[in-house]
């Protein structure tokens, strides 16, 4: 077991850990989530003994050995299987000094360490760490300084897992990995022998790996047992007896404060009044559960073009005269949502900013009507945002001519109302300038959305909130993503790019998973990515996306008409009963003028909770059959 107790951590004078407690169990897999900024990335560090907390501790078993990805990508003229080989430093110091030491008897004991090790396993191990994550028997002995720094991390993550520690740090792995290789670490993790901690916004990584969950929110930890999804409905349960103690609490505070108001004043009852008084003051207020108003996708929906949107046929697309791709036969109509798989450099990118106007045809037909709008999204977009520049100033240049309220309602769809559409995108989080882009690539109502990784500065709750405005959006969509959830939640049809070509997969994603780890009999791709005589499946999940739509719009109403409706009798009993607090209106109307519209308002208020649980059960009842 390990632990940490009262840990709290102070930086340029904001608290970030607020006497943070927990005890993981022995050999727990344990995914650590919050929101972005919530500090847990910190924690990690602090449990990695790299940040010394002001104040609490950290226990853990004598002579643990904790092992965490370095910052820096490694680099030079070292091969990916010699920078892994080296990560067991037991092994190579064994090897080093075997290769020098004059004692033979010392020689024996390096030889019964190294079998007690399983040293002669170590560069079949290294390699299939290496393939797991990418790297083929040719790229594993090519020099680092030929990688980019994503491809290095891979690395520097392939080092860790080979070095085996006793606790494992992960912080967001997945983030330079594709589809394929995040499928193949969680494989990985799942059969783990020692303790891990992982930041991830995965939600199938972190259901499919993690045995507990800890949840970090204003500066505290809680521990639950379960995944992802056990925690989500647990967190739901406790928010709702949140609120329920919150409601009772501020219901006794208000018969308190209206007896003490009442009876102060009598000598014969101002000794009651004054304990009243002291047990106000003893009650310690119920904080409010906090809902970000900030998670806001709201993609505006286009005007309709008659299908086909794009016709490829028999088209090719590369760089410089090469082709990367060939032999493409690929048709989108209005109503698809497109996935496309295949590992990192088989030319998913290539072929998006094909279907995105961005690269032309080398050969071959590629055919769209001239009033199609595309919106296209990729990480350069996130990084080349002007940092000294606001989110009013990035939209008003591309938004030239429309009126400020245009500018600012293309802003609020996104979350970016009031002063938040004024602050400097260099001091926004990664999730906020992801939130900006996909504002401003869809400022003209785009009739086809190509989105390559938009979720890698996307916390699990905004995650969710992208999937779910997806859904209500009305044109079509391409999405590149190693976030298997949002594949799953928002493509109807695959299309495999691999060995120079784009091909449709007609199995499952489940299908796709089991090809990728090599698990029983994976359906095989069709022969071309055309037209796949599945139109009526996709007519199907398109109006399952606008019933769902419909749905959740009706479910939002009905909450907020049951807010305002109790919001309405709470005033209405105020009246009543202190009129002191009522509103002017209120206090020149009768009592029985003020029952009779509660009444009304009571019978308002049944009427929206029913078409609210009504909805609740619709939607619960879609996510059932849609798993």
């Amino acid at each position: 077991m390990f632990s940490f107790e009262s840990v709290t951590v102070r930086l340029g004078g904001r608290t970030i850990l607020d006497r943070a407690t927990a005890a993981v169990p022995p050999r727990a897999r344990v995914g650590l989530i919050g929101r972005n900024g919530a500090g847990k990335s910190t924690l990690m560090k602090v449990v990695a003994a790299m940040l010394e907390p002001d104040d609490g501790r950290v226990a853990m078993p004598r002579n643990s050995r904790i092992g965490y990805v370095a910052q820096e990508a490694p680099a030079g003229q070292t091969t990916p299987f010699e920078e892994v080989l080296a990560a067991d430093k037991e092994r190579a110091a064994l090897l080093a000094e075997e290769e020098t030491h004059p004692d033979a008897h010392r020689i024996g004991e390096i030889h019964e360490r190294l079998n007690a090790i399983d040293a002669h396993t170590a560069p079949a191990r290294a390699a299939r760490i290496l393939v797991g994550l990418g790297f083929d028997e040719a790229a594993q002995h090519r020099a680092l300084d030929t990688y980019s720094g994503g491809w290095r991390m891979r690395v520097a993550l392939a080092a860790l897992l080979f070095s085996a520690p006793d606790l494992l740090l992960l912080d967001e792995p997945s983030n330079h990995l594709d589809l394929e290789a995040t499928l193949w670490l969680e494989d990985f993790l799942k059969s783990y022998r020692a303790t891990i901690l992982v930041i991830s916004h995965e939600r199938d990584l972190l259901n499919n790996v993690a045995d507990h969950i800890l949840h970090l929110e204003h500066g505290k930890t809680t521990l639950y047992p379960g995944g992802y999804d056990q925690f989500e409905r647990q967190r739901n349960e406790r928010l709702a007896q949140l609120a329920s103690a919150r409601e009772a609490q501020a219901d006794k505070r208000a018969k308190l404060q209206d007896f003490i108001a009442r009876n102060s004043a009598r000598a014969s009852t101002a000794k009651q009044a004054q304990a009243r008084v002291k047990a106000l003051a003893r009650m310690q207020p119920i904080a409010e559960a906090m809902n970000d108003p900030t998670l806001v996708f709201d993609f505006p929906s286009p005007t309709v073009l008659k299908p086909p949107l794009v016709q490829l046929d028999h088209a090719s697309v590369g760089y410089d005269g090469k082709a990367i791709i060939e032999r493409i036969d690929l048709r989108l109509d209005p109503d698809d949502r497109l996935a496309l798989l295949g590992r990192n450099g088989n030319g998913k990118t290539t072929l998006a900013r094909l279907l995105a106007g961005q690269l032309p045809a080398m050969a071959g037909e590629m055919s769209a009507p001239g009033k199609l709008r595309v919106g296209y999204f990729t990480q350069y977009q996130v990084e080349e945002l002007d940092a000294d520049d606001t989110p009013l100033e990035h939209m008003s240049r591309l938004m030239r001519g429309e009126k400020p309220a245009a500018v600012r309602g293309q802003l609020g769809r996104f979350g970016f109302s009031g002063a938040m559409a004024e602050q400097k995108v260099g001091k926004m989080s990664g999730g906020e300038k992801a939130r900006l882009a996909l504002a401003l690539i869809t400022r003209d109502a785009p009739h086809l959305l190509i989105l390559d990784e938009p979720t890698n500065h996307l916390d699990v709750d905004a995650r969710e909130a992208l999937v779910q405005a997806l859904a209500e959006y009305g044109g079509a969509v391409v999405v590149v993503s190693h976030d298997r959830h949002m594949l799953e939640a928002t493509a109807d049809r695959l299309v495999l790019v691999e060995d120079g070509r784009a091909v449709d997969f007609s199995g499952s994603l489940e299908d796709y998973t089991d090809r990728v780890l090599g698990r029983g009999d994976a359906r095989p791709e069709g022969s071309k990515a055309g037209p796949r005589n599945k139109k009526e499946d996709r007519k199907a999940a398109a109006q399952a996306r606008e019933a769902g739509a419909a749905t959740r719009k009706a479910a939002k109403e009905a909450e907020a008409e049951t807010a305002r409706l109790n919001a309405r009798r709470s005033a209405i009993d105020r009246a009543l009963f202190d009129p002191a607090g009522a509103s002017p209106e209120d206090r020149k109307r009768t009592s029985a003028d003020l029952m009779r519209e509660r009444g009304e308002v009571e019978r308002k208020l049944e009427k929206a909770e029913a078409v609210w649980l009504a909805a609740s059960e619709a939607l619960e009842a879609g996510l059932r059959d849609a798993a």
